[in-house]
């Protein structure tokens, strides 16, 4: 919004000194004495000053109302554009924060897996463990067996070595 500039030359607006004589502009150059007139130029002055301010405020005054209430709809547009940012800075940091969240979920994923892995490593391993202390067991077993036939063998060869060999004969 701009301010207008001085009115141009062919308009001109009415001027707080229009109706006054030379005589009320310039006080004290009067044919009378000083003091005879100083209380009516007071009075003149007074309504010189007060008609100059009442022109200067109806030159200025438009022109100033209108910054005013550009200034006013400035500061609203300024408030709502600030509500509207810091709406979307909320926005984006959900954002980020939902990507925060997924790389979470997918570093979590990732771990998962690696457990199930673990897991399965594990079932298998106790899987052959178990298979190994079985046939661990069997053959155990299958070594007493083998070492107690072959005590039951020394046993019997041992038995018959036994009535193998000679005996005297008895006397009767």
């Amino acid at each position: 919004m701009s301010v207008p500039g001085p009115p141009p030359p062919d308009k001109v607006l009415p001027g707080p000194l229009d109706g006054l004589g030379a005589e009320d502009i310039t006080p004290g150059l009067s044919d009378t004495s000083p003091d005879e007139g100083l209380t009516e130029d007071l009075t003149i002055e007074d309504k010189a000053v007060e008609q100059l301010a009442e022109g200067l405020l109806s030159h200025y005054l438009p022109d100033l109302q209108r910054s005013k209430q550009a200034l006013q709809e400035l500061t609203q547009n300024q408030v709502v554009l600030l509500d509207t940012l810091e709406q979307e800075i909320s926005k984006f940091k959900e954002c980020h924060s939902m990507l925060d969240i997924n790389a979470l979920f997918t570093e979590a994923k990732h771990y998962h897996a690696k457990l199930v892995n673990i897991r399965k490593e594990m079932l298998m391993l106790h899987e052959k463990t178990s298979k190994l202390k079985k046939r661990a067991l069997k053959l155990q077993q299958k070594r007493q067996k083998e070492e107690l036939e072959r005590e039951q063998q020394r046993e019997k060869e041992f038995e018959r070595e036994k009535q193998l060999t000679a005996k005297p004969a008895k006397r009767t």
